[in-house]
């Protein structure tokens, strides 16, 4: 995973450095450097966003897990309740 995500970063600052000479009607490799430095920071920025999905799904899971025992703690003791049992709680 980690490698896909690498290249697919790399190519992203490749295809945004070779766009942005597009745009300005200059040739596509005309400082390599900047596609050099296009390319790094694209492959970093896809990892971290991968680093980052993984945390946040993580954090999802966590935060589930408390709800479900939460809500099994709350309405473990009653699970049928009657209508008249209702209407006396309400009043």
């Amino acid at each position: 995973m980690a490698w896909s995500a690498t290249m697919v970063g790399a190519l992203l600052g490749l295809g945004t450095q070779m766009y942005s000479n597009a745009l300005r009607k200059l040739p596509y490799m005309r400082h390599p450097w900047e596609h050099v430095i296009g390319m790094g920071l694209g492959a970093v920025f896809v990892n971290q966003l991968v680093k980052w999905d993984v945390k946040l799904q993580e954090d999802l899971d966590k935060m589930l897990e408390k709800a479900k025992a939460a809500n099994e703690r709350r309405y473990m003791g009653t699970p049928f309740r009657s209508f008249s049992s209702i209407l006396v709680h309400s009043l």
